[in-house]
Protein backbone atom coordinates (compact mmCIF):
# COMPACT_ATOMS: atom_id res chain seq x y z
CA UNK A 1 0.00 0.00 0.00
CA UNK A 2 1.08 3.35 -1.24
CA UNK A 3 -0.09 6.81 0.07
CA UNK A 4 -0.82 9.38 -3.03
CA UNK A 5 -1.55 13.15 -3.47
CA UNK A 6 -5.41 12.85 -2.64
CA UNK A 7 -7.93 12.64 -5.76
CA UNK A 8 -11.27 12.78 -5.32
CA UNK A 9 -14.28 10.39 -7.12
CA UNK A 10 -17.97 9.85 -6.76
CA UNK A 11 -19.24 6.56 -5.34
CA UNK A 12 -22.68 6.00 -4.46
CA UNK A 13 -23.59 9.51 -4.80
CA UNK A 14 -21.24 10.82 -2.34
CA UNK A 15 -17.82 12.60 -2.89
CA UNK A 16 -14.51 10.85 -1.70
CA UNK A 17 -11.08 11.81 -1.42
CA UNK A 18 -8.58 8.69 -1.85
CA UNK A 19 -5.24 8.50 -0.47
CA UNK A 20 -4.15 5.30 -0.62
CA UNK A 21 -3.05 3.12 -3.50
CA UNK A 22 -3.43 -0.45 -3.03
CA UNK A 23 -2.39 -3.19 -5.15
CA UNK A 24 -1.37 -6.86 -5.64
CA UNK A 25 -0.68 -9.55 -8.80
CA UNK A 26 -3.92 -11.50 -9.42
CA UNK A 27 -1.78 -13.73 -12.34
CA UNK A 28 2.07 -13.41 -13.28
CA UNK A 29 2.58 -15.87 -16.05
CA UNK A 30 6.26 -15.26 -15.51
CA UNK A 31 7.48 -15.13 -18.95
CA UNK A 32 5.48 -12.03 -21.38
CA UNK A 33 2.83 -10.56 -18.63
CA UNK A 34 1.33 -9.68 -15.22
CA UNK A 35 -2.01 -8.49 -14.49
CA UNK A 36 -2.78 -6.17 -11.05
CA UNK A 37 -5.43 -5.59 -8.79
CA UNK A 38 -5.90 -1.99 -7.73
CA UNK A 39 -8.08 -0.19 -5.73
CA UNK A 40 -7.99 4.02 -4.47
CA UNK A 41 -8.60 4.07 -0.73
CA UNK A 42 -9.62 6.35 2.03
CA UNK A 43 -7.14 6.12 5.11
CA UNK A 44 -9.56 4.19 7.65
CA UNK A 45 -8.49 5.92 10.70
CA UNK A 46 -8.31 10.01 8.77
CA UNK A 47 -4.51 10.45 9.72
CA UNK A 48 -0.95 9.95 7.22
CA UNK A 49 0.68 8.09 10.11
CA UNK A 50 1.90 4.96 9.44
CA UNK A 51 0.36 2.35 10.20
CA UNK A 52 -1.90 3.19 7.31
CA UNK A 53 -5.09 1.69 7.32
CA UNK A 54 -7.23 1.09 4.47
CA UNK A 55 -10.59 2.55 4.02
CA UNK A 56 -13.26 3.02 1.96
CA UNK A 57 -13.03 1.68 -1.40
CA UNK A 58 -13.33 5.03 -3.69
CA UNK A 59 -12.60 3.42 -7.06
CA UNK A 60 -10.80 -0.37 -8.41
CA UNK A 61 -9.89 -2.31 -11.01
CA UNK A 62 -7.16 -4.36 -12.87
CA UNK A 63 -3.92 -3.19 -15.01
CA UNK A 64 -1.61 -5.46 -17.32
CA UNK A 65 1.96 -4.82 -17.41
CA UNK A 66 3.24 -6.46 -20.84
CA UNK A 67 5.74 -5.94 -23.20
CA UNK A 68 8.56 -4.05 -23.04
CA UNK A 69 7.36 -2.87 -19.56
CA UNK A 70 7.64 -6.46 -17.91
CA UNK A 71 10.59 -7.34 -19.70
CA UNK A 72 12.12 -4.13 -18.06
CA UNK A 73 10.19 -4.78 -14.63
CA UNK A 74 12.48 -5.63 -11.90
CA UNK A 75 9.88 -7.18 -9.96
CA UNK A 76 9.90 -4.66 -7.21
CA UNK A 77 6.89 -3.89 -4.89
CA UNK A 78 7.85 -0.31 -5.58
CA UNK A 79 8.74 -0.51 -9.09
CA UNK A 80 4.95 -2.07 -10.05
CA UNK A 81 3.41 0.58 -7.31
CA UNK A 82 5.19 3.43 -10.01
CA UNK A 83 3.88 1.79 -12.90
CA UNK A 84 0.67 1.00 -11.90
CA UNK A 85 0.22 5.08 -10.20
CA UNK A 86 1.68 6.45 -13.82
CA UNK A 87 -0.99 4.63 -15.68
CA UNK A 88 -3.52 5.57 -13.60
CA UNK A 89 -2.16 9.37 -13.56
CA UNK A 90 -1.51 9.00 -10.22
CA UNK A 91 1.22 10.98 -7.56
CA UNK A 92 2.92 8.80 -5.08
CA UNK A 93 4.11 10.41 -1.77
Amino acid sequence: MKSIEPVTAWKNGEQLEANLLNAYIINDNLATSCSFYYSLNTSGDGTEAMPLVLGQVVAEGNLTMSGDDYIAWDNSNEQAYQYIAEKLNLTLI
